[in-house]
């Protein structure tokens, strides 16, 4: 045997076979991308955000309904839509309208949708689950945190800017900490928001695709290693039983913490090994519950809603999952 001679074949057709697959996803990823980043751009000039607050409703169904719609028009990753929801509750927005948006524009946004269908082009089934899914799944998780009163739910500092923006007749004043404090009455003409100049928009949105490419490089990059390195037989195993299948992705999904605009790539390395609702359980906890989202979540609830966010999105998860199994198995 020749100790000192060249690398076994085996692992050069690896390495070869990881740089096909990579090459692959992101060349088709990236027309996907840029369509995407293209269209949040003239979503965000053609209508400010500053133009929603005042109009919000604050039906306590209609809340959620509106600020899960309004990831269409705010696209953004679950961790750029987090300072987009405080600033929406520090405004004075309807707390529905806030963890709407928050939970549901990680999946309702032009990117993700135009990434899942470039990831899975062949499984329409999935092109409409994972959007009706994150969409239910905020509603639900919206419509369960609006019961706690605000002071169990937000974080000291913003529930203090919530209330700071507030007229005084929405609040009693015993609720105030610092005494009589409050917006005056609204204006009888509201001031026009102003519309962010093209160039804004044109650096920003190149700002925007220049992380999500980064961030879409990396998700290739483990999709690859996924297909060509991870045992076969592990996912075939846990791949056979429904409800194990569920559980396993639901904790993947979870500790790799990877961005919902490159989830639906790495998703498919292991997408023909696993049952389907595996494989929407991936691709739907992911962007409501992560470990990076953790520490996130902390300048908007407080520790016990943060846990029952957890806990409700992972029960929700877990039954769309089970039904979905029983549709299609």
């Amino acid at each position: 045997m020749n100790v000192g001679g060249p690398l076994p074949l085996a692992p050069l057709d690896k390495l070869a076979t990881a740089w096909a697959i990579f090459q692959g996803l992101l060349l088709e990823a990236i027309p996907f991308l840029l369509l995407g980043v293209v269209i949040a751009g003239l979503a965000r000039w053609l209508v400010p955000q500053s133009a929603w607050v005042s109009r919000l409703p604050s039906n306590p169904v209609l809340a959620p309904i509106t600020g899960a719609l309004m990831g269409f028009a705010l696209p953004a990753c679950e961790c750029g839509n987090v300072p987009v929801a405080r600033r929406l509750l520090a405004s004075g927005a309807p707390l529905g309208t806030g963890f709407g948006f928050l939970f549901a524009a990680p999946v309702l946004n032009p990117i993700v949708l135009a990434s899942t269908w470039a990831a899975f082009p062949d499984q329409p089934w999935l092109l409409v689950a994972r959007p009706v899914g994150a969409f239910l799944l905020a509603i639900l998780l919206s419509l369960l945190l609006a019961q706690l009163p605000e002071s169990q739910l937000l974080e000291t500092a913003l529930l203090s800017e919530r209330r700071l923006s507030q007229p005084l007749r929405d609040i009693d004043l015993l609720q105030r900490e610092s005494g009589l404090i409050g917006s005056p009455l609204p204006a009888t003409t509201p001031p026009r928001p102003k519309r962010p100049s093209p160039r804004d928009v044109l650096d920003q949105s190149s700002r925007e695709f220049l992380d999500l490419l980064a961030l879409l490089v990396l998700g290739c990059v483990i999709a690859a290693a996924v297909q060509t390195w991870l045992p076969r037989s592990w996912l075939l195993a846990i791949g056979g039983a429904p409800t194990a299948s569920i559980l396993a992705l639901m904790v993947l999904a979870v500790v790799v913490s990877v961005c919902s605009s490159v989830d639906a790539f790495l998703a498919l390395g292991f997408a023909a090994q696993v049952t389907p609702g595996a494989l929407l359980a991936f691709l739907l906890l992911g962007p409501v519950v992560d470990l990076k989202l953790a520490g996130l979540f902390t300048v908007l609830m407080r520790p016990r809603a943060i846990a029952i966010t957890a806990v409700a999105a992972s029960l929700g998860v877990l039954l769309i999952g089970q039904w979905i199994n029983l549709w299609q198995l």
